[in-house]
């Protein structure tokens, strides 16, 4: 049973195609800080208010050599939508088949309207650039949450 990684574990590295149209890995941005956030889906309204919350502080984050990288069951079609949509300025990662949400234990039961379903815990990582889990928030409140990785980032970079 996989666990969420913690403070000071590795971010376990994974494969997955990105809305720039390449696949993304972990690996690939060894040496420079990455903010990995799950989301549960496209252009739903918390969904909505973190990408936009991400996006407006890009810039941010760019200054301070960190990428940020959005990852959600969403296929790339429906990530290009949500890019175009709200002129998010980073990369989108489909993880189609939830294996990199379940490698780090975001693969959740959920409850809405009485009914109950399999899908993404919002959740996010700060990867140092030695590839290690600098921060890590398990359970996100989407408002205000970019802000806060900032913060934490700038601890960090």
């Amino acid at each position: 049973m996989p666990k969420q990684p913690g403070v000071g574990d590795l971010a376990p590295d994974f494969e997955l195609p990105s809305s720039s149209g390449k696949a993304v890995s972990l690996k690939h941005y060894r040496g420079q800080p990455v903010v990995l956030y799950f989301y549960p889906n496209d252009d739903t309204p918390g969904c909505t208010i973190e990408a936009c919350d991400f996006a407006k502080e890009h810039p941010k984050f760019g200054k301070l050599d960190a990428v940020v990288l959005g990852v959600s069951p969403n296929s790339l079609e429906s990530h290009a939508k949500f890019i175009e949509k709200f002129g998010l300025p980073f990369q989108l990662l489909a993880d189609e088949e939830h294996k990199v949400a379940e490698r780090y234990d975001l693969w959740v039961e959920k409850s809405m309207f009485g009914k109950n379903f399999m899908g993404v815990q919002r959740a996010t990582f700060l990867i140092d650039r030695e590839g290690r889990v600098a921060h890590a928030w398990p359970k996100v409140k989407a408002e205000g949450h970019a802000a806060e990785v900032l913060e934490a980032l700038r601890a960090v970079a």
